[in-house]
């Protein structure tokens, strides 16, 4: 659909198309492995290229190729490819541009195992990386190398919500040639267009924000033409495309994603500014914050902060397993962007691959907890969290 005439509600329902087949109201699943051939010769035509259609799920199926239509026009992309997980939809959209001895620069704040991929498993096969602090521009300038392919990062970043200004970063590479990649999981399409300020590609864990029932994992990458038909290649090759069935689910949950963020922004906000204000709270770090070192940028570059708060309590590591242990409402859990409230320990659980020494320079302390903010009333959250906080005070004394 058009952007410029629709507006992003209107085409997250609609742009998966209206010719559906057999005149279906929603989009089938097509749960099957193969598609049957009129000939030999449409067969032969369709392994050459040399006519559309579907051949094996592997390569291609119409559930998830009306779901990438409609993730291709909510992310202002040429084309999207979705995958089987967001750490797929990584590894996927980037191995198919490198080879030994190329390098990459890092946002040295990411998702857990993705640090793990780029600075352990690829370093086998000679692929370097530079982890940097994506604030400081004069450490993405300084990386940059003749060999250097991609810039990858987060903004925000995960787990610690540490923006980075994107039209700036896209700049300097762009003016060295290099390629930059940004992880929108915790923004979404609806909250941040990362393609219009300069990048290249969009990748999403799309078990997040955009399913938003926590009932698939799957991920995506949005990009040019050009870029994404690398992509899909590489991806049919390696098999790691989504199912028929994930690809309902994630297309049914995004037909939903501007009400659900709408409500994620507004109650994170809430939460974000009560823990600001309370006094067994050491620090908050959200975008949406006035005093978070972020927020000038981030209001320049999101038109929403979306769902997720990192917050440390003044009695430290025992306080924080201790409030993980007397939330009622808010569920003891990894993952995010759900429709009910998650909490989690990143050192301990999601990040604990990661080096002490990298995770204490990304500011990730191990009394740091990473709250994920649903869509429940405001004011049930907020008296989850002041009796948490309250019996974790209690246990250690601080």
């Amino acid at each position: 659909m058009n952007a410029k005439k629709y507006g992003f509600t209107t085409r997250q329902i609609h742009a998966d198309g209206h010719n559906k087949p057999l005149h279906a109201h929603s989009m089938p699943i097509f749960q099957t492995s193969t598609f049957l051939f009129d000939s030999p010769e449409q067969g032969a035509a369709l392994f050459k290229g040399e006519q559309e259609g579907y051949i094996y799920t592997r390569l291609s199926n119409p559930t998830t190729q009306a779901l990438e239509r409609t993730l291709a026009d909510l992310e202002g992309a040429d084309d999207a490819a979705a995958f089987a997980s967001g750490l797929a939809a990584t590894d996927g959209l980037l191995m198919p541009f490198l080879t030994g001895g190329d390098h990459i620069i890092s946002g040295d704040t990411l998702y857990g195992p993705v640090l793990n991929i780029f600075g352990t498993m690829w370093a086998k096969w000679g692929i370097k990386t530079t982890f940097i602090n994506t604030t400081d521009l004069a450490q993405l300038k300084n990386a940059i190398r003749p060999e250097t392919k991609f810039f990858y990062f987060e903004s925000p970043a995960n787990p610690t919500n540490r923006i980075t200004d994107i039209a700036a970063v896209c700049k300097i590479c762009h003016e060295r040639g290099v390629k930059v990649v940004i992880d929108g999981t915790y923004a979404t399409p609806y909250n941040q267009q990362p393609l219009s300020l300069g990048c290249d590609f969009v990748v999403h864990s799309a078990t997040k924000y955009l399913n938003g029932h926590g009932d698939i994992v799957a991920g995506c990458v949005m990009g040019s033409k050009e870029g994404i038909a690398a992509v899909r290649e590489y991806r049919s090759a390696t098999g790691a495309i989504i199912s028929p069935f994930d690809s309902y689910l994630f297309l049914r949950g995004l037909k939903t994603l501007s009400m659900r963020m709408e409500r994620h922004n507004r109650n994170a906000q809430a939460i974000a500014e009560f823990l600001h204000d309370h006094p067994d709270v050491k620090s908050v770090a959200y975008p949406g914050l006035p005093s978070d070192p972020g927020h000038e940028i981030a209001k320049k570059q999101m038109t929403g902060y979306s769902g997720m708060i990192a917050f440390e309590l003044k009695g430290g590591f025992e306080a924080a397993k201790e409030l993980l242990k007397n939330t009622k409402v808010i569920i003891l859990a990894v993952s995010l962007g759900t429709l009910d409230s998650l909490i989690q320990h990143p050192a301990s659980m999601t990040h604990c691959k990661v080096s002490k020494e990298l995770r204490e320079k990304q500011g990730l302390t191990d009394s740091l907890i990473r709250l994920s903010v649903g869509c429940e009333d405001i004011d049930d959250l907020i008296t989850d969290l002041e009796q948490a906080i309250a019996r974790s005070k209690a246990a250690v004394g601080a």
